[in-house]
């Protein structure tokens, strides 16, 4: 694949990833009430789980393809509109106050859970086939493309929730962590960043 489409779904997924969410609250619940470690064995956890949506992915993309390039095409209209439903929720939730609910977890079975967590995922699932035919040609083969563009959304993943897990856990006991209103700035910079991403791809 060309570097542009590359780049241009690194920068879609990538306020999402950023976005609190279930693994994201996971890993974080791992950081915060034991330590960076437990973090960074949530997040290899969760990343093999996205590993394993991409296989899913790669293979069901391609039969798509295969079966109609006019249902794939339909599939990518489904995914603007599920991005711009997505940017919607993050805005509405910026605008409200609440607890994030970060509950506590116990030491052991960080990865196991971290795999369950995203392999269980439905919103994962519909992200991969929302956003991933965005950036897809169907002259070209589907399987290579989707398990190209699944590398970058779990190097992306592993990078941002290591890097959480690693923050968090030198923040343990200080007071850091995740505020409302920290919560509240992610999602609605997130929101308008995805909304854009929905706008661009529409006019594509």
């Amino acid at each position: 694949m060309e570097p542009t489409p590359l780049l241009l779904f690194a920068v879609t997924v990538l306020p999402l990833i950023c976005t609190p969410g279930p693994d994201m609250l996971f890993i974080a619940s791992q950081a915060l009430n034991g330590d960076a470690a437990a973090g960074l064995r949530a997040t290899a956890g969760v990343c093999t789980g996205y590993a394993v949506h991409s296989l899913l992915v790669a293979l069901g993309l391609a039969a798509i393809i295969a079966a109609s390039p006019w249902l794939f095409e339909a599939l990518r209209w489904i995914g603007v509109a599920y991005l711009a439903y997505l940017a919607v929720r993050l805005i509405r939730s910026a605008m409200k106050t609440g607890s994030l609910g970060l509950q506590a977890a116990g030491r052991g079975g960080q990865f196991r859970r971290g795999l369950l967590t995203a392999v269980l995922n439905p919103k994962g699932m519909m992200i991969y086939f929302a956003i991933l035919p965005q950036f897809m040609r169907a002259d070209e083969p589907a399987a290579a493309q989707a398990m190209a563009l699944s590398a970058i959304f779990i190097a992306l993943c592993a990078l941002v929730y290591a890097g959480l897990s690693v923050l968090l856990g030198l923040r343990r006991g200080r007071g850091g962590g995740f505020s409302d209103r920290r919560r509240r700035w992610v999602e609605g910079v997130s929101g308008g960043m995805v909304a854009i991403a929905a706008l661009v791809l529409a006019r594509d």
